[in-house]
């Protein structure tokens, strides 16, 4: 005889359950985000590097806004410098959030594999 599987969800688990599903799309929005800061310091960082090649006396460039602003050399790394600084403070911002929420919905997680067990899969497909 077969047993039967269904199993009853009330408000309050379906309220969990809105919540984690809410949270992990902000988790997904916050990994997207992180891999673009990531690779905008990178790309920072690749450009400071290039300038070290450059004469001291050429005017370099700079795109502010939708302008390119030519400055010197010393004028372009040190807004490079203060550029690598906001988006490293930006990256660790991010990352706290990202961990912070990683908690919650580890506690959530819980709460809800308790009471479902099996018949619940809040697994994402990365993991």
């Amino acid at each position: 005889m077969l047993q039967d599987s269904d199993v009853h969800v009330t408000f309050e688990d379906q309220q969990k359950i809105n919540k984690f599903a809410k949270q992990n799309a902000k988790l997904n929005d916050y990994k997207e985000e992180l891999k673009t800061k990531q690779n905008e310091l990178k790309n920072l960082e690749d450009a400071f590097d290039e300038l070290v090649l450059m004469d001291d006396d050429v005017k370099v460039p700079y795109f502010i806004g939708e302008i390119f602003v030519h400055q010197s050399l010393e004028t372009t790394q040190n807004c490079l410098e203060d550029a690598k600084t906001k988006k490293k403070a930006e990256i660790t911002n991010l990352e706290s959030k990202y961990k912070n929420l990683k908690t919650l919905m580890t506690g959530l997680k819980t709460q809800l594999y308790a009471r479902f067990g099996d018949h619940i899969n809040l697994e994402s497909e990365e993991e």
